[in-house]
This record gives C-alpha cells, structure tokens and sequence, in this order.
C-alpha cells in the first residue's frame, strides 16, 4: 500500500560529518556506556547511517535496538520506530530517557494534550526518537507531520509480523512498503529476531526491501540450556523446576489456552510462588498492570498465553517455560528467547504429550486459510515435533532450522545425557493392526486412548460397549504401560506413521503406515533414560550463581540491587532501566572508589553516571568492610 503523495518534498536526512564508526563508538561509549560494540552491529550501523537500507536478523538479546537507536543519534533528524508493542513504548521511552536520549511516542494511551507536546518535539527537530504504532501511519494527520520534520531513519521492528501466515502476523504492517515510495531518501532498517530464509525473502518483498543489505547473524544463544521432557503430571514437573533451579527468579510460563493460563497461575500461587496471569480475556487494565508488575518487580512469575512477551526488554529472564507445545519452532524460539537477554545463564524448559500433539493437528485441519496454508502449518509442526524427538543435539536442529551450522553445545539435556534409542517396530505394527481392525471390522475410528486401552486389555465401560474385549488384537500389548505406549503413538503421529483427523481426533493410517505393517520399514524411537531429566536439572543448578562474581562479592551485589529496587520504585520505572544486573556485578567485583573509575564499568554511560554515580559510591561507602 502506498502513501498518498506528498504535497511538498519530503525532507532529505542530513548525514554525520565525521566517520560513521567513529560518530557511532562515541554514541555507544557517551550514551550507553559500553567500550566495544556486539559482533555484527557496527557493520549494520555503519550501512545505515551511510543512508543505506538493511534487513536485520538477530536473535533477541542481541542489541537489535541499538542498531537503530546508534544511527538515529548520529544522523540528523528524529529516528521513526515502527513497532506493534503500544503497552511497550511507556517503557522503552522511559529506558531511552535514563540514558539522557530524548525520546517520545505517539498512541492511543496519550490524551490531546500530550499528542501536541510531542508533535511538537518532532517538528522542531527536539526528540531523536519517535515510536509509532504502524496503525497510526493510517491517519492522514501522521503523514502530515511526519511531512513537517525531519527524519533520519525509519525503523521497522518485530518485521517478521508482515509475514501473512507467519505467528505474529499483522495486516497494519503491509502498508509499510509504501514508506520508500514517500520518503525515497530515508533509509529503512527492519529488523526481527526469528525468520527463516523464506520469510526474510518474504519480509524484504512484502516490505519493498529487496535490494537493501541482509544481515544474518547467528541464532545462536549459548547461555540459553534448551530441554524438552514428557509430560506426566505438567503442574507439578513446573513447580519442581520453578522451586529446585528458579527460587525467586523472575520467569514467563506460556499456556496455548486463556483457562490453562488461570489454572496455573493460581497453583504457582497457592504453592508460594507468586504468578501473575496474562491474556486476552483479561480486563485491559488488569492485564496493563500485571504486564506492568512483570517488568517492575524482581522475581514475579508470568503466565501467559503467546500474546504476551513481544517486546519485553526485561534482561533478568531466567527461565521460560512451556506447558503446551509450540505451534512452529519459530514460535518457540522467539518464545524461549526472551529468556537470558542478560547473557546470563536461562533455562528454555517444555512439557509435551500425546494431547498437546492431536490438539494442534485438529486445531490445523478445522483451522482458517486454504489447503496450502493448512500444509504450511502441519510442516511447521513437524518440525517442532522433531526438535522434541531428536536425539541429537537440540541446538544443532534448532540453528540448522534458521540455516546455520554447528557443533554439539554440551549444554541440552540431549548432549547432557544423550537418549536411547530402541527399535519400536513391533509396537508400532500393534498400533497399526489395532486401527485397521477398528475400521475393518467395526467400521469405527477412535483416539489414541481407546486404542491404548484395548492393546493393554482393559474392559472398561467403553471398550465393553463397543464389543473390543472381542478384537484379535484385544490385549496383545501388555508389554509396554499406558505412559509408554502413548510415547510410541505420540512419535508415530511425529514420525507421520499414522496422522490425526476429525473433530474427535481419531488415529488414521497414512501412505507410510503399509510400509511399516508389512515390516518394509523399520521404526526407530527415542527413550528418556531416567537419569536424563535428573542430571540436566543437576547441570543446570550447578550453573546457577551469577557468572564472574565472586562468593564475596555477593553481598554487595545483592545491596546494589536492593538500592536498584528502590531506586526504580521511587522513579515508577523497571529496575533494569536503572542498571542492568551484569552492570551491578562489574560495580560488586571492582569496587570503584572514585566516579571516574565508576564511569569505566560497561553500561554506565554520561547519563547514569551524573544521575545515580554518587548514590553508587555511597552504597559502596556504606558497606561492612
């Protein structure tokens, strides 16, 4: 969609004098207070205060933002953010002002008044950020002020949210394409953190972006220790992980439904955890101020359905966990991603069954789109489903999926305590003859449980009415419990040996099921040995304490961060806003006794130094020697 013209001619951004790196390095040390930037972010920067356009992937927690916060400073004129995240932008304008940038946005939230403040701002040239929801662009009084400033960049985030079949998709966002056609001398960033190759082609189509620069970098996050167990009982596998590895860490616990989400929130609280809810059927101002909360407080627990998380730039993150299985390992990794943006070590934890796969089958075959949309969304869950039953290296399926190469990570529980495989032909075959005699002699389809039953013999209520006591298959897999012949039917279903239909979910053969009843095919599965869940939940507690801080140090990092809490309740805003808490170890270890030397502890830039510097030293000062 493009822009109506412009009655005058836009405005052309003015570029830095100096060398591009040299202007951005001095942002980045002045503004943020950090020496070095992150791989890959200078060469992004650079293009883009040159004026050039860019394609940015980079996984969350890897300094997007300041890919085009940098050239936005550097640059003359206001930098335009394009982001979806309304309920955000109070924050991020508020991170951006503690760093001494002059920030502001324009949504729905704000009154008349304050709408002309910042309108205001833009025009004179008085703010170097300005966020806008893409709805906004829709307004015919946007595009007129817009026309009045001056713009130095136009930065699209959470980009993946043009894609029309993607998880986040936004109708809002098709109309960006028109920004080129109206602004031809802005240069554009947009930027996401999960695309795979065809989306990135279809962002950088969808948004006329086909021939700016793409920059990949990798996908790896190594602080981030992945593991997929079995559910047995979900509730109590979470309150063991929360209690054993994540005591008063601040967490996010997502559940596919609204009532799921309820559910869990009042057990984590009824067991002295204390979990707020988050979703859609929320009141608005409820799920504002929980959000809120979240980000505010130390060591609150969120539980949420997917709505939630785009955005947060909450570093502290140790933990995210799932009690549903992801629709697409995009989801997913976009999800666990907002864990560890600290760089700290996190735990990426989900629990999945039998269940959680026929619900998603059911949910794509009765769902909206087209038959080829429908297979574009069963092959997103095929390759979910073969993260879970890998047993190779978690991260290496997960970075090939985006792509990228790598080596075996020691730090999944598959590498940690690799699985073992078994050859489940034989109970697969069961499975199969039991289905076909359903349907062959009973002309009847039934769900993974009636078919359990019969195999292990049982003469309940139901399988007496259907006369099932009376099938030749009736009893022949006692061999294996119930829990373990779901787990073969869950692989099949993953293995595409048989497939989900209907609004019951029944078991259907598939074209592969004939190979494996004539024995054509060998069937192989994955066995959790049962020290596996054990030694990776060892591994990761004894990863626990904060990395480089010493036992003695402790204390006065834990005195830092009572000061940070109360710092950022006085001032209404997250206490990472104040101080990170990587920026908190560094003042715990080195012990600066001078505001210079504070000034040299990465993350404490011009604007923290004058504003919290002396309150530092005198936290410092005050500590037992």
């Amino acid at each position: 969609m493009a822009f109506p013209e412009s009655g005058t001619e836009a405005p052309q951004s003015g570029f830095d004098t100096g060398p591009e790196t040299s202007g951005a390095l001095d942002a980045l040390r002045r503004v943020f207070g950090y020496d070095a930037f992150r791989e890959g972010q200078a060469g992004i920067i650079d293009h883009v205060v040159a004026g050039g356009d860019a394609l940015v992937l980079m996984p969350t927690g890897g300094g997007k933002s300041l890919c085009y916060q940098i050239p936005s400073l550097v640059r003359k004129g206001v930098g335009v953010v394009i982001s979806p995240l309304i309920a955000l932008m109070q924050d991020q304008v508020d991170a951006l002002r503690a760093l001494g940038v002059r920030a502001g946005f324009l949504n729905s939230t704000q009154d008349l008044d304050e709408r002309r403040v910042v309108e205001a701002e833009f025009v004179a040239g008085e703010i170097d950020l300005l966020y806008l929801a893409p709805e906004r662009l829709r307004v015919p009084a946007t595009i007129d002020l817009l026309d009045r400033g001056s713009i130095a960049l136009f930065a699209i985030d959470e980009a993946h949210c043009v894609s029309q079949w993607g998880h986040d998709f936004r109708p809002d966002y098709l109309m960006l394409s028109g920004l080129h056609e109206r602004w031809p001398d802005v240069p554009r960033i947009a930027l996401t953190a999960t695309a795979t190759e065809a989306t990135r082609a279809e962002i950088a189509s969808r948004l006329n972006l086909e021939s700016a620069r793409h920059f990949v970098a990798s996908f790896d996050r190594p602080n981030i220790q992945y593991r997929i167990e079995p559910k047995s009982d979900p509730k109590r596998q979470l309150l063991h992980l929360l209690r054993t590895e994540h005591a008063g860490d601040a967490g996010i616990v997502y559940c596919l439904s609204r009532n799921s989400v309820e559910k869990h929130a009042a057990f984590l609280s009824d067991n002295g955890i204390e979990a707020l809810p988050y979703h859609a059927g929320l009141d608005a101002s409820v799920r504002a101020a929980n959000q809120s909360r979240f980000l505010r407080e130390d060591g609150l627990v969120i539980v949420a359905t997917i709505a939630f998380g785009m955005g947060i730039d909450k570093p502290d993150v140790r933990f995210v966990a799932h009690l549903d299985l992801p629709k697409s390992v995009e989801g997913y990794y976009q999800e666990t991603g907002r864990a560890g943006r600290d760089g700290l070590p996190s735990t990426a934890w989900l629990a999945y069954g039998l269940q959680d796969v026929v619900n998603l089958r059911k949910m794509i075959e009765s769902g909206e789109g087209d038959l080829a949309h429908r297979r574009r969304m069963s092959l997103h869950l095929d390759a979910m489903l073969a993260l879970c039953e890998t047993v190779e290296c978690r991260r290496v399926q997960l970075l090939n999926y985006f792509g990228q190469t790598a080596e075996p990570c020691g730090n999944c529980d598959t590498c940690l305590a690799p699985p073992e495989t078994w050859d489940a032909t034989v109970p697969a075959q069961k499975v199969l003859s039991t289905i076909v005699r359903l349907d062959r002699e009973r002309n009847q389809k039934f769900g993974a449980g009636q078919v359990v039953d019969i195999l292990l013999g049982k003469k309940n209520a139901k399988v007496i009415q259907h006369d099932h006591d009376s099938l030749s298959v009736f009893g022949i897999g006692t061999d294996l419990r119930d829990v373990e012949w779901r787990g073969v039917i869950r692989q099949m279903l993953a293995q595409g040996l048989m497939a989900v239909t209907g609004e019951y979910g029944v078991l259907v053969q598939t074209e592969a099921s004939a190979d494996v009843l004539r024995g054509q095919r060998k069937v192989m599965m994955r066995r959790e040995p049962e020290r596996a869940i054990a030694k990776a939940a060892k591994a990761a507690k004894d990863r626990k304490a904060p990395v480089d801080l010493p036992p003695e140090a402790q204390p006065l990092f834990e005195r830092l961060r009572a000061w940070r809490a109360a710092t950022a309740k006085e001032q209404g805003v997250p206490a990472y806003v104040i101080f990170h808490d990587a920026t908190l170890r560094e003042i715990a270890t080195a012990l600066p006794t001078s505001l210079q030397a504070l000034g040299r502890i990465s993350g404490v830039g011009e604007n923290k130094l004058a504003k919290y510097g002396e309150s530092v030293l005198e936290v410092l000062n005050d500590s037992p020697e």
